[in-house]
């Protein structure tokens, strides 16, 4: 029997700070922004409800006309694929950071919002049948930062 696995990532929650947008050698933007998730229980014991936030870091290649509008607090939809990267930080300790590549980014209304309200408020990048699937960068040896460590040999397009 063959193996069969899948790498899938949806969240729904609210950006954490304002989208940056840096560009590698070849001029391929890349986006980057956190996304927070919550989740709320009651607590068995004590009856008394808990709240646990959990925070996503997102890339999002090809998209520079949406980063305008990914701004702290909007509410949105990804998604893509979970990717695990290391790279040695300024001390040569290796270290490991898993972020999730999307796919698809919409922005639906919510908290943050400016004028307008809800109603018929979103902006989608999805992928389409006329923008091929291509595989995303590993990008190794980047820095928190976004810093420079891509070249044009690292971007497989």
């Amino acid at each position: 029997m063959a193996s069969r696995s899948v790498n899938k990532v949806i969240l729904i929650g609210h950006l954490g700070r304002d989208a940056e947008t840096k560009f590698t050698p070849s001029q391929v933007a890349m986006t980057r922004f956190s996304v927070a998730t919550n989740r709320r229980w009651k607590d068995q014991q004590t009856g008394e409800w808990k709240e646990q936030t959990d925070w996503a870091n997102v890339v999002l290649w090809r998209s520079e006309n949406l980063a305008n509008y990914l701004t702290k607090g909007k509410q949105v939809y990804v998604e893509g694929r979970l990717q695990t990267r290391d790279y040695e930080d300024k001390d040569g300790k290796k270290v490991y950071m898993t972020e999730v590549v999307a796919d698809d980014v919409i922005l639906l209304g919510g908290r943050g919002d400016s004028g307008g309200g809800e109603e018929g408020g979103f902006v989608s990048q999805p992928r389409s049948a006329n923008r091929p699937r291509q595989a995303s960068p590993a990008s190794p040896a980047m820095d928190e930062g976004m810093g420079g460590g891509v070249t044009d040999d690292d971007v497989p397009f």
